[in-house]
């Protein structure tokens, strides 16, 4: 037996060769398929022609000149063999071979490359415009003033510290100062989320970090994402869960057995939904009695929200009144599902939703430039002024805000610094008092075909959004409907009777739901037949408990699908600089100032909120505790809220702060001063106490009222 080893047959080796030069591209001489560094490699057999797509879209002598069926790409066949022969004729200065299609645009350069050679040496290739190219000497750079980082900071993709200094490989967010990314890691990013979902990690604005990426080499394909294009993607979400999951099954059948309207009926987790049980199972005497599972019961008690709870009562009992109806309690056959515990994943992200509001907004706040908007707003018809404003073609929601206050009708065009924060709180109590919206306290959106026409309610979206982010107070007045609508989406949110503002509706839906024989439901329905029929909600009514789905459709349709348009349009508003996307990520944090106030003022928040940034007069700051004290205690014809208006031009202390900090200074005047551009209040210094608080109450009181004189009339229309 020959042990030797055999030799090569030259044969095979030379066919492995013309089969490696056949899969070559022709522009690189590279068999590399690598999509994420040259583009997809496309071969058309019929022409003998292998191509990276990088490599024919960045070659500096071709265009595109078919249609995108046509050729490769929709470059011609004929143009891509034309390039390839004038590239023929170009050394590489890197490899130092021909074939070096790609040239730097930059004027008097004349280095010539491979695109696989450019990646090499660092080169920048924009997919964009003219799709030009850059050598290492003249590629774009990102700028920065200054750097305060000193310690190195995560990759936000993929969490690996890097030294925040940009560079080739490193690259910077231009809408948040914070945000540092690996080119790799943003470039297999893009080709994953494609031009719709591509946007910064931190704020998910899309447009000025999608420009500024692109000016960076970072190829983003107009392609819909990844996860988009994959068949049956989201298909299991489809599928109700049918099993009884308890630990004891009672069921002969077997735990799939589901019987419609009997015992063995099956009902899901009314919160994750992906949990069920047989109602005999769980000992259930009907279907609106609440369950949830183990896994979720153990979450929402650990949480200790539990006890925050409303008790209800079933509908059928004998002491159920009319504010305790119905309206509050599960319908027949469709479980109530509280949005903000949808699934066991957003039961358990509990730390993602603990996240202070005020570093939420402040996040956002980094998209704010340094570049200056002045907007000329009039006090008496603060809504007008502030539409033209926003309107304004010149008007950029990023630029930061200038206030200069004018007076109507005045022939000298005199103009005064105004408080961008006190413009933004008397805004939203505009909107708050607006048709725009219905309800006493917690307020819906209204049906107002003149404001839809006018596209008003985009303008309120948009207006609450930079209100936010710009430093404004907190709306406050959206009810839990609403706000869920926006979190959550219309069709998982069930109204209640609360959010009902027409009083003949309400009367109606009350109605229907204290009948308590079917002979009374029929009256009440016969009753009101044009209105039901009108709406879409004429249902047969066989048993009384028909009147459950009636109340739950009579609601849906007046709280939600009536005013449909108005809300899509009040959504898109509020999706400027990244809002709506924020609230729907942190629901819990967002809900405690659109649907709630803020909490009262103390003597004790306003004192620490208050720095003394001039050398003090301790007679008189002992004079200014006391009367904190004072207004506390009401011993005075003041509130704590009188007084942060007449410092800062707001009755509450913004989400995000004040801009700049609240102070005090101690001036030998008679009375109190309130620079609310500054945010400063200067406080007097008098002999004794009595005097000092004499001079607090005169001036405060009366200059609030003067200012509230001003403009009650248009706030008032």
């Amino acid at each position: 037996v020959n042990s030797e080893k055999p030799l090569p047959n030259p044969k095979s080796h030379r066919f492995t060769l013309i089969l490696s030069a056949k899969n070559s591209c022709v522009f690189c001489r590279k068999n590399d398929d690598c999509p994420n560094k040259y583009g997809e490699k496309k071969t058309k057999e019929k022409w003998n022609l292998t191509v990276h797509y990088y490599c024919l879209l960045m070659s500096s002598g071709i265009w595109q000149r078919g249609k995108e069926e046509e050729g490769v790409y929709g470059f011609l066949i004929e143009d891509i063999r034309k390039e390839v022969n004038r590239a023929s004729k170009l050394k590489c200065c890197v490899c130092k071979k021909n074939g070096a299609s790609i040239g730097c645009v930059a004027p008097r350069c004349k280095r010539s490359y491979h695109f696989p050679c450019g990646l090499q040496r660092e080169c920048i290739f924009q997919f964009t415009g003219n799709f030009a190219s850059f050598c290492w000497n003249h590629r774009p750079v990102q700028i920065i003033t200054s750097n305060n980082y000193r310690e190195s900071l995560p990759c936000t993709i993929c969490l690996e510290f890097i030294e925040p200094i940009p560079s080739y490989n490193i690259l910077r967010s231009p809408c948040c100062k914070n945000a540092w990314f690996h080119r790799d890691c943003l470039q297999v990013q893009a080709i994953n989320a494609g031009v719709f979902f591509f946007r910064c990690t931190i704020c998910s604005n899309s447009d000025i970090f999608q420009k500024e990426m692109l000016r960076m080499g970072i190829h983003i394909p107009e392609k819909d994402a990844s996860w988009e294009l994959e068949e049956n993607a989201y298909q299991e979400l489809l599928q109700h869960h049918e099993r009884c999951d308890v630990r004891r099954c009672r069921c002969k059948e077997g735990r799939d057995y589901n019987a419609p309207d009997s015992k063995w009926e099956i009902k899901r987790c009314q919160c994750c939904g992906s949990s069920g049980t047989h109602l005999a199972c769980s000992s259930l005497r009907s279907w609106e009695q609440n369950w949830e599972c183990l896994e979720c019961r153990s979450i929402i008690y650990n949480s200790g929200e539990f006890q925050k709870a409303k008790k209800h009562v079933l509908p059928n009992s004998n002491n159920v009144g009319i504010t305790d109806c119905l309206l509050e309690e599960s319908s027949p056959k469709l479980p109530r599902q509280s949005p903000g515990s949808q699934s066991k994943d957003l039961l358990r992200q509990g730390s993602k939703f603990r996240r202070n509001v005020s570093t939420l907004l402040i996040e956002l706040g980094f998209q704010i430039k340094k570049k200056t908007k002045r907007l000329y707003i009039n006090k008496a018809n603060i809504w007008t002024s502030a539409l033209d404003a926003f309107r304004n073609r010149n008007f950029n929601p990023s630029y930061a805000i200038e206030v200069a206050y004018v007076i109507e009708n005045d022939n000298f065009g005199s103009e005064h610094p105004g408080s961008k924060q006190e413009f933004l709180s008397l805004l939203m109590q505009h909107l708050e008092n607006s048709s725009l919206f219905e309800g006493s306290l917690s307020k819906n959106l209204s049906l107002n075909s003149q404001a839809l026409k006018e596209n008003l309610y985009y303008e309120a979206g948009k207006m609450l959004a930079i209100s936010l982010v710009h430093g404004g107070p907190s709306p406050g007045f959206f009810s839990k409907t609403l706000f869920n609508c926006l979190v959550y989406g219309p069709e998982n949110t069930q109204p209640i009777l609360d959010d009902v503002s027409d009083f003949d509706v309400a009367q109606i839906i009350i109605r229907i739901n204290t009948a308590t024989t079917v002979a009374d439901l029929k009256s009440v329905i016969n009753e009101c037949y044009n209105y039901l029929e009108l709406i879409g909600c004429l249902r047969l009514i066989t048993t009384l408990s028909d009147k459950y789905m009636l109340v739950k459709d009579i609601l849906v349709y007046h709280v939600i699908q009536r005013v449909q348009a108005p809300f899509e349009s009040f959504k898109q508003g509020l999706k400027t600089l990244g809002v709506l996307e924020k609230i729907q990520a942190y629901p819990e944090a967002f809900c405690s100032i659109l649907c709630h106030k803020p909490e009262s003022l103390s003597a004790k928040i306003l004192s620490d909120l208050f720095t003394v940034h001039t050398l003090p007069d301790v007679k008189a700051l002992g004079f200014w505790n006391s009367y904190l004290q004072a207004v506390e205690d009401g011993k005075s014809t003041t509130t704590m809220e009188d007084i942060l208006i007449f410092a800062t031009g707001c009755s509450s202390i913004p989400p995000a702060g004040f801009k700049p900090t609240p102070s005090i200074e101690c001036l030998h005047v008679d009375f109190p001063v309130g620079n609310k551009c500054n945010n400063c209040l200067a406080i007097p210094v008098t002999n004794t106490y009595k005097e000092f608080q004499e001079n607090m109450d005169f001036t405060i009181r009366n200059t609030l009222k003067l200012e509230k004189e001003e403009s009650s009339h248009y706030i008032g229309h």
